[in-house]
């Protein structure tokens, strides 16, 4: 059940409003403004303090909340939390995109917990409009485990969600007993609250606990639960108990068996790479990206080769913003992507009609010193093609260091193919 507020309809309606050029000139400068500048990384310049001139002489008559959020988030995205704040506290209503906006600004300089304490109660004092989770993570990525109490503390209707939270930010810090408590007070439980202990347990290195834990779980025929428990031996190499364990799953009658069996008997410091990966490849290419995602969040060590793996099943399952999303992780991580990356990529951008943001990774790829290749070039004509645009499927065409064959044609027809389907001119 969706509840649509007043806030996100007047939020909606001057976005069709600015979309269909009905507000007054001078906002629609101002929001131009903004818009540009947020998606710009340099520092604040004569733009954004064009857009706050405008913005300024403009909000006591018809100034629309989103303009102010759009405000607050161009500050924020620079860093510039007082000339955030100072846009925030003269705003006359707030809806959940402004606290989260300044929630997460707070969050991001990482010298501001109280102060971002302090914003969030207020928040959950002045209105309904709150959310106690993302703050929960934030505070674990901060490593601060007081900073996680005093939020759950804070937070007035503590869901099974908020909780889950919770004894996830407890055992990713190593607060293994904190956790077992939270546990233990939970009102109410649910099959994540199960899996986030076991993975608690593993990732931890507590592998007699997490077997103690194991056994006593009434989802125990979920596979993640079995997948979880084996990489946690084949990690500790203890490879015969994960090989025993491997046994007893295929009594189960898992479908999984023989392609995890080959990689469980692998000997190797890299073996637990090589079977996670696995799992997620298998997971992902059979249809469950649920699995294959909570498989890859499980593993406490990556390679390019997993990444990749999860990219890929991304981009099999048309998920375009999470291939996304886990791309920019991997970079953020330290990991170099390769052609096979940026295959995937591109095809997840193809798959969810993401032009413009397959086109700037395509562009993107010189970056890491990667040439494009001929499967590259397919990817961006198809993405291309898919989206109606022919003119630029036939310049890239054109343009390609080498002759056009039939993976070239191949990904034209196919692409156009979609187009028509879907009425796509």
């Amino acid at each position: 059940m969706f509840c649509v507020s007043a806030s996100l309809l007047r939020t909606l309606d001057v976005g069709y409003n600015l979309l269909s050029g009905k507000l007054p000139k001078s906002l629609q400068h101002c929001s131009s403004l903004i818009f540009r500048n947020v998606d710009n990384n340099n520092n604040i310049n004569d733009g954004l303090v064009e857009a706050r001139r405008l913005f300024n002489q403009n909000r006591t008559s018809w100034l629309d909340i989103s303009t102010w959020n759009m405000m607050i988030s161009a500050y924020v995205q620079r860093g510039l939390m007082s000339e955030a704040r100072q846009v925030f506290d003269q705003m006359p209503v707030r809806d959940v995109v402004s606290w989260n906006t300044m929630l997460m600004g707070l969050k991001k300089t990482r010298d501001n917990t109280e102060s971002v304490l302090r914003l969030f109660i207020d928040m959950r004092r002045s209105s309904s409009v709150y959310t106690g989770s993302p703050l929960l993570r934030g505070y674990t990525s901060l490593r601060d485990p007081r900073g996680l109490e005093r939020v759950f503390e804070e937070i007035l209707v503590k869901d099974v969600v908020s909780w889950n939270v919770l004894i996830t930010g407890y055992m990713k810090l190593g607060f293994v007993g904190d956790g077992e408590r939270a546990f233990g007070e939970m009102p109410e439980r649910n099959i994540v609250t199960w899996h986030t202990m076991l993975i608690g347990y593993v990732n931890n290195v507590e592998m007699s606990k997490a077997r103690d834990f194991f056994d006593k779980m009434s989802q125990r025929t979920n596979v993640f639960s079995w997948t979880v428990m084996i990489n946690g031996y084949v990690q500790c190499t203890e490879f015969k108990v994960a090989l025993l364990l491997f046994r007893e799953m295929l009594y189960r009658r898992f479908l999984w068996g023989r392609q995890v069996h080959s990689m469980i008997t692998k000997r190797g410091k890299d073996c637990d790479l090589v079977l996670s990966t696995s799992l997620v490849d298998m997971y992902a290419k059979s249809g469950d990206i649920t699995a294959a995602s909570l498989v890859f969040k499980s593993m406490l060590v990556k390679n390019p080769a997993s990444w990749n793996s999860m990219i890929g099943g991304f981009a099999r399952h048309g998920l375009g913003v999470e291939a996304l999303e886990e791309f920019e992780r991997m970079v953020q991580c330290g990991y170099k992507p390769d052609q096979v990356t940026f295959i995937n990529l591109l095809s997840a951008c193809a798959h969810a009609g993401l032009v413009e943001e397959g086109e700037k990774q395509f562009m993107l790829m010189g970056r890491f010193g990667i040439s494009a290749e001929k499967e590259h070039y397919a990817c961006m004509v198809d993405l291309q093609a898919r989206a109606g645009q022919l003119d630029k499927a036939e310049r890239l065409i054109k343009g390609m260091p080498f002759e056009p064959d039939f993976v070239i044609w191949g990904a034209l027809l196919g692409g156009l193919r979609i187009a028509f389907m879907f009425g796509v001119r």
